[in-house]
């Protein structure tokens, strides 16, 4: 069985070393044929740099450039198509989801019956507003959206190649990973897991609304056609109204007058019309990014070893021609001119 393991570098490095130690020890219990895939989205630190250190010493470990920050998810999908493993554990290398989730998923995975194990926290981590504002974002996704979204869900799951290659067909180039993880199928467990909170978190209060936006704007006609409803609603009422105005008037002679009234509804109208207009410009600026039919991510250069997948034994063995050589010129004086 061959495993391959995908993560991605973004400000990564206080935690790459420990991440791909445990991450190949815990990889190392189930398969010897294993890939540890980097995927550096653009990072500002030195993530790069340590990667690329790691990959010289253990050609397990493949190093995907990207050209600049193309954002989580996509380096994520990229990781992805990269990969070449029986099986695919995705999983993030701030070490906030454990590598030793990895023997769980498989113990799970080897019962049968599922095709992918993903993990779901027990409690959502963070202060009170950060709680508040997910489980806000998750009751308005499913109050909106065309299907139910997963709470509390994380990027922490062991894949078959068959799902891998199923969830790659997607060609969307603006998305949110977790729905296509959805739109896939196939068969899902979820097991819970607990998210440490080692480090504080990139996705600021702007990006989880932009998040929000985006997911209800790529995925829902929900929302377009509650926007056709509220239309439908408010020209029945407008309707009305008129309807009682000019009764009275021919009733009882009594028309309209208010400046505070009229000043209201221009407001209230006036709001209404952006708003709609708004929404539907939000669809339209996602068509138009659709139909470009840019690549997600741009790859500046990958780093893999001659061959796709290498054994424990073998890593032991190039370490060792690496010792000999390096002794070798150590104590090589070469010949007199």
């Amino acid at each position: 069985m061959r495993l391959s393991i995908v993560t991605t570098l973004y400000r990564s490095a206080p935690t790459i070393n420990e991440f791909y130690c445990r991450a190949l020890r815990a990889a190392e219990s189930i398969s010897q044929n294993i890939e540890l895939i980097f995927v550096n989205d653009g990072s500002s630190d030195d993530s790069l740099a340590l990667a690329l250190a790691l990959h010289r010493t253990d050609p397990r470990v493949v190093v995907v450039d990207l050209s600049r920050n193309f954002g989580h998810h996509r380096a994520l999908m990229t990781g992805l198509g990269h990969a070449t493993g029986d099986f695919v554990f995705l999983i993030d290398s701030d070490l906030e989801e454990e590598p030793e989730l990895l023997r769980r998923f498989h113990d799970r995975l080897s019962q049968g019956e599922c095709d992918v194990v993903y993990g779901v926290q027990e409690v959502r981590r963070g202060r009170w507003f950060e709680r508040a504002t997910g489980e806000a974002f998750f009751w308005l996704v499913n109050a909106v959206s065309d299907q139910s979204f997963p709470r509390n869900v994380v990027i922490a799951r062991l894949m078959t190649r068959d799902y891998v290659r199923a969830l790659l067909q997607h060609q969307e180039r603006e998305f949110l990973i977790a729905n296509l993880f959805q739109l896939a199928g196939f068969r899902q467990v979820a097991l819970p897991v607990q998210k440490l909170s080692l480090s504080p978190t990139t996705y600021s209060l702007g990006m989880r609304i932009a998040m929000a936006v985006k997911y209800l704007t790529t995925t829902s006609t929900k929302l377009l056609y509650a926007t056709f409803y509220l239309g439908i609603a408010i020209f029945a009422f407008s309707l009305t109204a008129i309807l009682f105005y000019v009764f009275r008037y021919f009733r009882s002679g009594i028309g309209v007058d208010g400046f505070t009234s009229l000043i209201i509804s221009i407001w209230f109208f006036g709001g209404l019309t952006t708003l709609v207009l708004g929404i539907i410009g939000i669809y339209v600026a996602n068509i138009f990014s659709e139909t470009k039919r840019r690549p997600y991510t741009v790859v500046r250069q990958v780093y893999r070893a001659q061959a796709s997948f290498v054994s424990k034994a073998e890593v032991a063995s190039e370490a060792n021609a690496i010792d000999m050589r390096a002794s070798e010129s150590k104590f090589d004086v070469g010949a007199p001119g």
